[in-house]
């Protein structure tokens, strides 16, 4: 379960499709151990790439808070009162994204290597649990694979957390979002472009997490779809953990100048 608000206001809280900027952003300032008033704009430089292994499917949640209470337990109000016993109940509609899966490459426009490794410690070692989107949405799975300096080239390579179609030389349609143009990654052997790259303008870039006083600016939001072939879809659970450590444990042993070990 996953949810990445794009527009919520007050009782209709959505999701976007896949994760935003902001809830991307937040995730790393929790790992931080950053309150919502702390400053973010040593994480501005930070930049990612987002791909749907599984796209999933939306699903919409009746949601009530607040029914059957007497009055001094009510929800309260603007004015800091309570709401009256038979207007106690309130109405909100969730959406959350089910049974998706993303892999996200985060790379920096700072040259100094120390904003990415700092991030990377602690979404190893995390100052509050991580969420997807919400508190109530914790991971399945650890959510740092591993890094890289060829970050293009391992996101369209890494195997797909999905499973495999059962026609054998099928083929599965992969959906990439960026803040910045895809045309550095690299398409891996037999996966081909499907469609044109498009782009859009989206406002999840935080300035402040603050609770009373959210900022957000607009950015733009690229996207690009490619075709992969079925065998770069490892499978779901242990069988895709143990696919993605084989994976990475022979990237590791061929990268020149790296320990043979895992």
């Amino acid at each position: 379960m996953q949810s990445w608000g794009e527009r919520s206001k007050f009782n209709e809280r959505d999701t976007s499709r896949a994760p935003t900027r902001s809830g991307l952003l937040g995730m790393i300032a929790s790992a931080l151990g950053r309150n919502r008033g702390a400053s973010i704009a040593d994480l501005d430089p930070l930049r990612f790439a987002v791909r749907a292994d599984r796209a999933g499917s939306v699903l919409r949640d009746f949601h009530t808070v607040g029914g059957g209470l007497p009055r001094t337990q009510t929800v309260a109000t603007a004015e800091g009162g309570r709401r009256a016993a038979d207007a106690a109940t309130l109405v909100s509609t969730r959406y959350y994204l089910q049974d998706a899966a993303f892999t996200v490459a985060v790379t920096s426009t700072d040259d100094d290597k120390n904003l990415l490794s700092r991030c990377a410690t602690a979404l190893q070692d995390p100052h509050w649990p991580p969420y997807l989107g919400r508190r109530s949405c914790p991971p399945g799975i650890p959510v740092f694979i591993t890094d890289a300096d060829d970050v293009w080239g391992l996101l369209a390579d890494m195997p797909l957390h999905r499973r495999r179609p059962f026609e054998k030389d099928s083929y599965v349609d992969v959906q990439f979002w960026a803040d910045q143009p895809l045309d550095n990654l690299r398409t891996a052997e037999g996966w081909e472009p499907a469609g044109r790259a498009t782009s859009s303008s989206v406002q999840d870039d935080p300035l402040s997490f603050t609770a009373t006083d959210r900022e957000f600016r607009r950015r733009t939001l690229h996207r690009r779809t490619l075709r992969a072939p079925a065998a770069s879809c490892a499978d779901l659970g242990s069988r895709y953990i143990r696919t993605l450590t084989e994976f990475l444990a022979n990237r590791t042993h061929d990268e020149p100048g790296k320990d043979d070990q895992p």
